[in-house]
């Protein structure tokens, strides 16, 4: 299972088992996890041979996250792993159902005393009688003496349970990120170092050519965007973007005329309207370095695609593919302009995490 965090890393790939499991009627595991954080999971994607399929995490309408915007924000890494935590115990339901059913072990009584014969007494031990101060000092120094043999017990135990992590440790690093199962036909990644079944992450690959647990890029990505559209730039020395004083402003501009859907659409056949759009950046040098990394996605074909609109609610429309743009001067994040300080840190994490790099 993976992930893609945020508003571009709001997708995981799931087992297609494992989501059938979560959506089959009768189970409200989706329903509790909508109503804990606030979030909805989609099937948008499936893999070609129906191993593995790609889930989306959105905002309810009308929820929290939705209201704050969680456009200009990030599927945070918690609410991630509540859904990846999720899908695990779907994972151990699905594995216990399979599983022939365990024998049942008898319990023996709780004993309160033993006899010297060994054999077990439910009767109380019997009162001890008065010890005069010789006595108990000395039954004190036998105590504290069975004490110091008691504690080297309790190291011995907590070894135990050190060792039991590390062995815990281990089943884990064999168990697939994707099924949750265990690997068949280890396969290791080269860059990251994570590894999957061999199936699991060819069909991951199919969907994304991306690692499923750190998403990171395994050759060129290429997306759905239209391929008809155009992006122009213009550039105005006079206009000043609030927080970048003293460098003019670059104006990108995105046309696309109307289509039809290809076959790597949600719809294909059908038809979707034009739309032009225009967004911001500072001519400084962070600000053409961000330029050309969005030229690059252009080319890729990554900054659109055809889907649903979040804003308008529209079907079968041309909207933004996860690589977040500044339509507006003014208003700040939630105006979706400026002034803006961590804006060109996020959109270059958002385009790296594509595979698109200053370099």
């Amino acid at each position: 299972m993976s992930v893609r965090a945020g508003q571009g890393s709001d997708e995981v790939l799931v087992s297609q088992a494992v989501w059938d499991y979560l959506a089959a009627a009768g189970r409200p595991w989706l329903v509790d996890f909508k109503d804990k954080q606030g979030l909805s999971a989609d099937i948008i994607r499936r893999g070609e041979r129906g191993g593995c399929c790609a889930v989306r995490l959105s905002p309810v309408e009308g929820s929290s996250r939705a209201r704050t915007g969680m456009m200009e924000g990030r599927v945070s890494p918690v609410t991630r792993k509540a859904f990846i935590d999720l899908c695990r115990c779907a994972r151990k339901e699905m594995t216990k159902q399979e599983a022939p059913p365990k024998r049942k072990r008898s319990l023996l009584p709780c004993m309160t005393a033993m006899e010297p014969d060994g054999e077990g007494s439910l009767l109380p031990p019997p009162p001890q009688p008065r010890r005069s101060q010789r006595q108990q000092q000395k039954y004190r120094k036998n105590a504290d003496m069975d004490t110091c043999v008691v504690l080297p017990m309790q190291h011995e135990a907590a070894a135990r349970t050190g060792a039991e992590l590390a062995i815990a440790r281990e089943e884990e690093s064999t168990v697939c990120s994707i099924c949750m199962g265990e690997m068949v036909e280890k396969t290791t990644l080269d860059k990251c170092g994570h590894s999957f079944c061999r199936s699991c992450l060819e069909q991951a690959f199919q969907v994304k050519k991306a690692c499923p647990v750190c998403r990171l890029v395994y050759g060129q990505l290429i997306g759905n965007q239209p391929a008809n559209g155009t992006m122009m730039v213009e550039r105005d020395p006079d206009l000043e973007l609030p927080g970048h004083e003293g460098y003019g402003c670059i104006c990108i501009i995105y046309s696309f005329p109307p289509g039809l859907q290809a076959q790597e659409h949600p719809n294909p056949g059908v038809r979707y309207p034009g739309t032009d759009r225009v967004a911001y950046l500072p001519d400084s040098p962070e600000g053409n370095r961000v330029l050309r990394m969005l030229r690059r996605a252009f080319e890729q074909r990554l900054i659109f695609t055809i889907g649903t609109s979040m804003t308008t609610g529209m079907h079968n429309v041309i909207t933004w593919n996860d690589i977040h743009h500044k339509t507006s001067i003014w208003g700040g994040p939630r105006c979706f302009g400026y002034p803006d300080p961590t804006y060109l840190v996020r959109v270059t994490e958002e385009l790296r995490e594509k595979g698109i790099t200053a370099d």
